[in-house]
């Protein structure tokens, strides 16, 4: 036994065997290895038995029977639920223990690195939705023979495999995680007498107002059956073929109408501790605060548009509710068209791991299917999205995609129907086993970003956002802001909603509803934020930033106006700088300096952006900010002073008079009364403006226009408003007179 904690603690992590028979000291080390992966994933996190840092894989009978009494152990002081995935044997893939569907993969293609992927053609097996040992190869694979197969066989396996798999689908309880997904069970002779790893899902107990929050953004093009799936998920019933499925989600009357989604909507799918689905619809519709007191983990649906008309809102919605994962959804029948690839594309630019799903496949014909799955593929091959498509064909699939789906290269592609149900189970599973990417960061000051603004009868005004960081509580006092004039305001929070369920407090990574007191709807704009005073929050109108240009058909210089994207954020900025290059073209990369035209904004370092403008577009990081320096607000005051001189100087001033007083003061107003004029010197400058209540009007109109109606007044009746001392004057004044055409 090692002596030295860090070398135990290094020795406890990485062997095999670290789990048998654990000592006291090598126990408290693992307790506090899993709290903090378990902090990391909020909750949740995997755990595989038998697997080592070189050492083969694999553990004997009695070594796990000992390592599954440690993990009951450790689940119980840690209060855990332990939900066992699946055995596989050490040295042999694991389909030859679970179950696979009837969709597979027709060949394996070796990479250069020696992995093994799958082609871009699949087929079905001659034994229906379960292989038999003649359709499974020696390395597990399904055999192919697709070549000799025609076009009316296959589609009547995939009829007759559809109808028998259907019914599985339609109840949401009947596909728990929590079985063993390998059909031979631990006591089969094949598995104890060999070597086996055995994996785990732990998953640690919430209270009733807690649950693990994983935002996932639906993307794709118009018509991919994006609603339809969502309403399939959530409500737990199939579609007739015809839109009833995504009535359930639409908003408006108008996107029930044209059967197209224009904004952004949410909708939730939860999940118990071993793994079953608790919504329950209740006369078509879903409670919410029902589902999340039942659930341990709540997966969040970003329902995004897929039209070219709605791509502002879509961006919009996948910069601001910041999602965990991006669902691309692809029509079987359409392949990837229209919007498809900026979709695609976007998900990328802003890192979000992506899992495509294909739907439609019961209309498709399979001549047509082929070609949309080679199509989809080669694009997640290529260059620009460097990714590593695996065909989701069984349980086994599902568990291999959801562990290593964290390093962002794996994309998972599920092929799906709405009408029949097909491989539903499958995508309920893997949305069971995601776990939430974004660090809670709870030790940082609170950070919490606004999305949405509600107006709600008898509560006042609402923000939804997402909180970044830090802990929110009931009755604090958090800075609002920036405003147009780029200041904080200090309001309480009176109230927190989670998913339309009252609640004390909310953490990094979780999304809420705010009620705040006394605060009127014109201070309220979507990009705001509420942070903690301890930041010594400041806005800025200028920031730099690193921005790599993605397409732009000609050159963007100093002065390029487009719109950014940045989290919430969407305003336009103008170019003001470049750092090396004088002119940025498609595939440049360099530091720009960024102005906001309208609002100072409050952005932070590291801080992902989207430049877009027409056909241009750009992907950067903030680098740097520039809050607003109070020096600029002199210069405005005084460029209204001005203003306010040239409005109220009247036509018979005496020159000498103005010219002294702005040689003793810069602020000098001169005043006409009469025949007389004088001059008054302005000490302070905010009461220039409010002394007439005609000079704010002033100030919105033309320099000239209140003198040429003077003199064209006095042109037609000279005699008309007159002083006795101006009455007695010829009705043709001389060049001596004060009154001039040009004043």
């Amino acid at each position: 036994m090692m002596s030295e904690p860090g070398e135990e603690a290094l020795f406890s992590l990485t062997d095999k065997l670290a789990f048998v028979k654990p000592s006291e000291r090598q126990f408290s080390l693992l307790e506090k290895y899993f709290i903090k992966q378990l902090e990391d994933g909020q909750g949740e996190c995997f755990l595989e038995l038998g697997i080592g840092d070189g050492q083969p894989p694999g553990l004997s009978e009695s070594d796990l029977q000992a390592s599954v009494e440690t993990i009951q152990r450790l689940a119980k002081e840690l209060n855990l639920n332990l939900v066992h995935l699946r055995d596989r044997c050490a040295g042999a893939t694991s389909s030859n223990l679970s179950a696979p569907n009837n969709l597979a993969c027709k060949n394996k293609q070796t990479t250069p690195d020696g992995k093994s992927q799958a082609a871009d053609q699949m087929v079905y097996s001659k034994s229906g939705p379960y292989p038999t040992s003649e359709s499974v190869t020696k390395n597990g694979d399904t055999a192919t023979s697709s070549e000799t197969k025609s076009s009316k066989k296959w589609q009547k396996n995939r009829t007759k495999n559809a109808s028998q798999s259907s019914p599985q689908t339609v109840s949401n309880s009947t596909s728990p995680v929590g079985f063993s997904l390998s059909p031979t069970q631990p006591d089969d002779p094949v598995i104890s007498n060999g070597y086996v790893v055995r994996e785990y899902l732990l998953r640690k107990e919430v209270p009733s107002d807690d649950f693990v929050d994983v935002r996932v953004a639906v993307v794709g093009n118009v018509d991919a059956g994006k609603s339809t799936l969502l309403g399939v998920l959530t409500h737990g019933e199939l579609d007739n073929g015809r839109g009833l499925a995504r009535l359930r989600l639409l908003r408006h009357k108008h996107e029930a109408e044209t059967g197209r989604t224009s904004s952004v909507s949410n909708d939730i799918l939860g999940f118990n501790s071993s793994g079953q689905v608790v919504n329950k619809p209740t006369h078509g519709q879903l409670d919410w605060s029902t589902i999340c007191k039942s659930a341990s983990k709540v997966v969040t649906f970003i329902d995004l548009a897929g039209h070219e008309r709605y791509l502002k809102t879509t961006i919009f919605g996948m910069t601001g509710h910041s999602p965990d994962y991006a669902m691309f959804m692809v029509g079987a029948n359409a392949g990837v068209i229209g919007m498809a690839k900026e979709h695609l594309g976007l998900a990328l630019a802003l890192n979000i791991p992506v899992f495509v799903v294909v739907t439609k496949i019961d209309m498709c014909p399979p001549n047509v299917l082929q070609e949309t799955m080679s199509l989809l593929f080669r694009i997640l091959k290529s260059p620009g999205c460097r990714k590593i498509p695996i065909l989701i064909s069984s349980t086994d699939d599902v568990i291999c995609s959801a562990t290593n789906f964290s390093s962002e290269r794996m994309c998972p592609v599920f092929s799906v129907s709405n009408v029949t149900g097909e491989n539903l189970d499958l995508l309920k599973m893997f949305l069971n086993l995601l776990i939430p990417r974004s660090q809670p960061r709870l030790s940082e000051p609170a950070h919490f970003q606004v999305d949405e603004i509600f107006s709600v009868p008898g509560v006042g005004n609402v923000v939804s956002g997402t909180c970044l960081s830090g802990i929110i509580r009931l009755n604090d006092t958090l800075l609002l802001g920036p405003d147009p004039m780029g200041q904080f305001n200090l309001v309480p929070i009176r109230g927190i909603h989670r998913k339309r369920m009252p609640v004390t407090y909310v953490r990094g990574g979780q999304t809420a509803s705010f009620a705040l007191k006394k605060l009127k709807r014109s201070q309220l704009r979507k990009g705001i934020v509420l942070v903690s005073p301890e930041l010594h929050p400041r806005a800025c109108v200028e920031f730099t930033a690193e921005v790599l240009i993605l397409h732009h058909p000609t050159t963007i210089s100093v002065g390029y106006q487009a719109m950014v994207h940045a989290g919430p954020i969407r305003q336009t900025a103008t170019i003001l700088a470049f750092d090396r290059l004088e002119h940025l073209r498609t595939g440049d990369k360099d530091v720009v300096r960024f102005r906001f035209i309208r609002y100072p904004e409050y952005l932070y370092s590291g801080l992902r952006l989207i430049f877009r403008e027409g056909k241009t577009k750009a992907v950067g990081t903030v680098k740097e900010t520039f809050p607003i320096n109070e020096l600029i607000q002199p210069v405005i005051r005084n460029r209204l002073l001005r203003k306010f001189q040239r409005d109220q100087q009247p036509s018979g001033a005496v020159t000498t008079s103005s010219t002294s007083a702005q040689s003793d003061a810069k602020s000098a107003v001169p005043v006409s009364s009469g025949t007389e004029s004088a001059s008054v010197v302005i000490t302070n400058l905010s009461s220039a403006p409010s002394a007439s209540d005609s000079v704010a009007d002033s100030l919105n109109k033309p320099a000239y226009s209140k003198q040429r109606k003077h003199f064209r007044r006095r042109k037609e009746n000279p005699t008309k408003g007159a002083t006795s001392a101006e009455s007695t004057q010829p009705s043709n004044p001389g060049p001596s007179s004060h009154i001039s055409p040009t004043s």
